[in-house]
């Protein structure tokens, strides 16, 4: 027999199994000589106040022992079926591809990147010899983005999709169950690169492919139907057609090419608000301290029981949203670039989120206004004024002396003197590993980014006594959170408006906004492209 229960108990209590035992056979007016298993449903942390809690959903076993599920992708051969393409490896074109199988087509994925292992020397060049190769890096390349960005798995929006789908298919390639578990699930940089190969694995077992190094540069359309693509193999240099009556274009925020090209040949694309400003980083052991509401020498204590604290925060700034985004507890600052001549930033955590940092985009909500001085570019507007950004934050880095287009080398600002107007003499050591450089972004960022940046840090400060510290430094600038651009389609079908057989899928076309939403958009698109296949 089993019971359900819900408990409340302290972080000391929930870390120990007999503790909960003996809980729930009070709960259940049992002997505790009867309570043979339990099992966690559902964690989660209450800090609100100095007396933390945790929040356990359990079941309680009584004379038996839980049945392990199993998690495993089941599939048939698709070698021979109809093929789909499927335009980048991120979360969006990887889980469309697991979901085309399932549905009985064949997926053709093209990644303009390398294969996950490969694409670790790229990165390495990138941290510690500044140089950026434009097909291979934070952004591009087996996994896209979320693969190197935290693999923070959760979402703001519950009407997406089937969320326990995709987390149950990152378990059955090698997730821990916990993440089914936990209110704010979280793989870790150093595990998701396995779990990727892992996927790529179950698609190619099945009879799909997977093309890296195969860089998208043309549409096969005609009579306003997809009839395939134009690919160039990065490392031949040799031109490829891969033919299909559909493609699923994934290719995440960054793929700036991909939004020209479509402009190019007027296929309908639109600008879209988006967000921009700094990545902010504080000592982890005082963000701790702030949230588990102990000074710093309980800390230590606290992280026994306790994971390295997060937080979110949000400010109306003249009229407009000043905001988190993507925090990292336990984290390192990223260099982003997907292009010399720019400097980007984003961060991530391990598995276990124990380095000494916290760091978290803080951003603001562009509007069309601040666009002004960019109408000429039309629906990229938005994306030029992106460029801008990056490249004068490349210039404030101080990477233009080197006159060779290298340097990610970025600009920074202690945070109590970028409120107060004040270039910082000194800089504390940073998890950034490119290095920085002092500069004044208190003047150099956009009026409508600087002051509401300011005003919102004001306002953190006094939500987290603390957090407006000079101990904190800013580094700039976060600038990809989402896509500039919208890549419209139709609401029903999925199917861009112009193009019969062009399904925009993920963040890149603007309709997912991290690793689970993109997941859930990819399964969407390859349920579609079935009903319009068969």
């Amino acid at each position: 027999m089993k019971n359900e229960l819900s408990l409340i108990v302290s972080p000391e209590t929930a870390a120990d199994e007999t503790s909960i035992k003996q809980i729930a056979a009070r709960e259940l007016r049992i002997p505790l000589s009867e309570v043979t298993a339990i099992k966690i449903l559902k964690r989660s942390i209450d800090a609100r106040s100095r007396n933390i809690k945790i929040n356990l959903k359990i079941e309680v076993y009584c004379n038996e022992q839980p049945i392990k599920a199993e998690y495993k992708f089941n599939h048939s051969n698709v070698s021979s079926r109809k093929p789909v393409l499927i335009i980048g490896a991120g979360p969006a074109g990887l889980f469309a591809a697991l979901q085309l199988i399932e549905n009985g087509f064949k997926p053709i994925v093209i990644e303009r990147g390398k294969d996950v292992k490969s694409r670790r020397r790229d990165l390495a060049a990138i941290n510690k010899e500044h140089v950026v190769n434009p097909h291979s890096n934070y952004c591009f390349g087996e996994g896209g983005a979320g693969t190197y960005s935290d693999g923070k798995l959760y979402t703001r929006s519950t009407k997406r999709g089937d969320i326990n789908k995709v987390l149950e298919l990152f378990v059955a390639h090698g997730a821990d169950e916990t993440i089914l578990v936990e209110a704010h699930p979280h793989i870790g940089t150093n595990k998701l690169p396995k779990i990727i190969q892992a996927m790529r694995q179950s698609i190619i077992d099945a009879g799909g492919e997977v093309h890296f190094n195969t860089h998208l540069t043309d549409f096969i359309i005609k009579n306003n139907s997809i009839q395939g693509i134009i690919c160039k193999k990065l490392e031949t240099g040799s031109t490829t057609e891969y033919i299909a009556e559909a493609v699923i274009l994934a290719t995440g925020h960054s793929a700036r090419d991909i939004f020209e090209l479509l402009h190019s040949k007027n296929i309908l694309i639109e600008g879209k608000t988006f967000a921009m400003g700094v990545r902010v980083e504080h000592p982890q052991a005082l963000i701790d301290s702030l949230q588990y509401h102990c000074n710093i020498n309980e800390v230590e204590h606290k992280r026994d029981f306790l994971p390295a604290a997060s937080y979110s925060l949000v400010h109306q700034a003249l009229g407009r949203g000043v905001y988190s985004f993507c925090m990292c507890p336990g984290g390192i600052i990223a260099p982003c670039a997907t292009a010399p001549g720019e400097v980007v930033t984003n961060g991530w955590s391990p598995s276990k989120r124990n380095n000494p940092y916290a760091n978290s985009g803080i951003v603001v909500t562009t509007e069309p206004e601040d666009l002004k001085n960019y109408q000429k570019y039309g629906p990229l507007a938005g994306l030029r004024y992106q460029q801008d950004l990056e490249k004068m934050a490349w210039e404030a880095g101080g990477n233009a002396a080197l006159d060779n287009g290298l340097g990610q080398t970025a600009p920074a600002q202690r945070l109590l003197d970028f409120v107060n107007n004040r270039l910082s003499p000194a800089l504390p050591d940073v998890s950034y590993q490119p290095g920085i450089k002092s500069a004044p972004l208190h003047s150099l960022l956009p009026e409508p980014i600087g002051k509401r940046l300011q005003i919102g840090f004001k306002e953190f400060g006094k939500k987290m006594r603390g957090y407006l510290s000079n101990d904190a430094v800013i580094v700039g600038v976060e600038s990809r959170t989402s896509s500039p651009v919208r890549i419209p389609r139709d609401a029903e079908t999925l199917q861009h408006p112009q193009i019969k057989g062009l399904f925009p899928c993920g963040e890149g076309a603007g309709y997912a906004g991290g690793i689970v939403s993109a997941a859930i958009d990819g399964q969407k698109c390859a349920d579609k492209i079935a009903m319009a296949l068969r």
